[in-house]
């Protein structure tokens, strides 16, 4: 395997359909990318950034109106 291509998981809630981000933690960083599209872009967050993501994610930030 690829070194490039360790240690990528995503959520244990995604089906196989290809839908879904792929995360991947290497030194102090966040790594997200698609994973439809594994040699495309990776959005990279420091872990402040990362955490902040994380509690407006559980905060319910990110629902959309109904």
């Amino acid at each position: 395997m690829n070194p490039q291509e360790r240690g990528w998981f995503k959520s244990s809630f995604s089906d196989d359909n290809g839908g879904c981000v792929q995360v991947r933690f290497t030194q102090g960083w966040a790594q997200v990318r698609d994973s439809k599209d594994v040699t495309g872009p990776v959005l990279v967050f420091n872990q402040g950034e990362w955490e902040a993501f994380l509690l407006g994610a559980f905060n319910g930030e990110f629902e959309m109106p109904l």
